[in-house]
């Protein structure tokens, strides 16, 4: 689960890191308010942030023509107009797609004076089956380009679970920022509070870029979380009622949402062949198979290892809302899953739905003789597959891909 950068940097802050001052609001007045309070508070320059669940905001354009996501301020009349011509309307980014995102949330921030832009973050290394935390000099900028152009600037550390990020880590990192010795501490105590904020929060990802050398008002130098990416273990979730307050629904698919509600893992993609599979390592294989015969998969879709009738009748009606299939695989292979509820979920799902569409699938495993007996005596007009690769070769046939 993904969360809003006003909301990322409020769980940041319980653990003790330094974020800019600021507040998120939904109308343009009170963006107003909001700046006016930081301006009385010693602001020189505050900034308007859309949030959105997607990055490259800054270099955004909105579909009514208005040219950034993220804007600088010098007054809170000047915050007023920004928020007025991005509330409301639609933010597209290089990470939205073309159909973009509707911005209902501002962060209206102070602005702080920044020396340098550095880059942090915490996510687990799944090889190593440790959390590693990534520090660069590198920051403002995606990581990966970082990667590609100047690998040796991105600085790793590995922390044992066991016993946690230990001090002598969390200022090695620091200083692996080259930072100034003052700022060392201050650096190895904000490290420290990204890495507990990854830990107690059950997070995928805690990404702080940039990560900035700020000035205050005094002129004394500062380490602060300018912006900030936290991504969520939907898997503990349950543990976490605050953070499960958090989810803006608006911001996922509507069909995605609708088959979270029935445990069923379902991503759309863009192709017109949908898939409907029990398991992601076999899910990932069919929609292979699907592109190696020719066709586009239309969605990623893994009912589990003990799907029920009813979930497997949801699959299908969530499939259904999907305009731009115009055939179905399913492909099952029994281990936990018992072939002949995938296949009475199937017939009931169809003579509910009247799919008219081509319907191939493919049965092996657990039960599979009583699975395909059902199917036999249902009367449905479907393709059956004798194997995975027979199987989408006759579905990409069927659509004519």
């Amino acid at each position: 689960m993904n969360i809003h950068e006003y909301q990322a940097k409020q769980l940041l802050t319980q653990y003790g890191v330094a974020v800019p001052a600021g507040q998120s609001c939904d109308a343009p007045e009170a963006a107003k308010d909001i700046a006016q309070k930081l301006y009385q508070d010693g602001a020189k320059l505050t900034v308007v942030k859309a949030q959105i669940h997607a990055g490259g905001r800054g270099k955004g354009t909105f579909k009514n023509g208005f040219k950034g996501g993220v804007k600088l301020c010098k007054t809170a009349d000047e915050v007023l107009e920004n928020a007025k011509a991005m509330l409301g309307n639609v933010l597209v980014t290089k990470q939205t797609g073309p159909d973009g995102r509707l911005v209902s949330k501002l962060l209206v921030a102070l602005a702080p004076q920044i020396q340098k832009e550095l880059y942090l973050a915490v996510l687990l290394d799944r090889a190593a089956s440790r959390p590693i935390i990534m520090v660069s000099t590198e920051g403002g900028v995606d990581i990966e380009e970082v990667a590609a152009r100047t690998p040796e600037k991105i600085v790793k550390e590995w922390v044992d679970p066991a016993v946690g990020l230990m001090p002598f880590q969390a200022r090695k990192l620091a200083r692996a920022l080259e930072l100034k010795e003052g700022l060392i501490g201050q650096a190895a105590k904000l490290i420290s509070g990204v890495y507990k904020t990854w830990w107690e929060c059950d997070a995928s990802l805690v990404e702080i870029n940039p990560l900035c050398i700020i000035t205050d008002a005094q002129g004394k130098p500062g380490i602060s979380a300018v912006d900030a990416k936290i991504s969520l273990d939907d898997n503990a979730l349950y543990r976490h009622a605050n953070i499960q307050a958090m989810r803006d629904l608006a911001e996922e698919a509507p069909l995605e949402t609708e088959a979270s509600e029935h445990n069923l893992n379902y991503i759309k993609l863009d192709g017109n062949i949908a898939c409907l599979v029990n398991g992601a390592g076999l899910a990932m294989a069919t929609m292979d198979i699907i592109r190696h015969y020719g066709g586009m998969p239309a969605n990623f879709l893994d009912v589990g290892g003990g799907a029920s009738t009813e979930q497997v009748t949801a699959a299908f009606k969530i499939i259904m809302k999907d305009l731009n299939v115009k055939g179905i695989l399913v492909n099952i292979f029994g281990g936990i899953m018992d072939c002949n509820i995938i296949a009475t979920g199937i017939v009931a799902a169809v003579k509910q739905t009247g799919l008219k569409l081509p319907l191939v699938v493919r049965l092996e495993g657990n039960n599979v003789s009583a699975g395909k007996r059902t199917l036999a005596d249902s009367g449905l007009t479907l393709i059956t597959g004798d194997s995975m690769a027979d199987a989408a070769q006759k579905v990409v046939g069927a659509v004519g891909n």
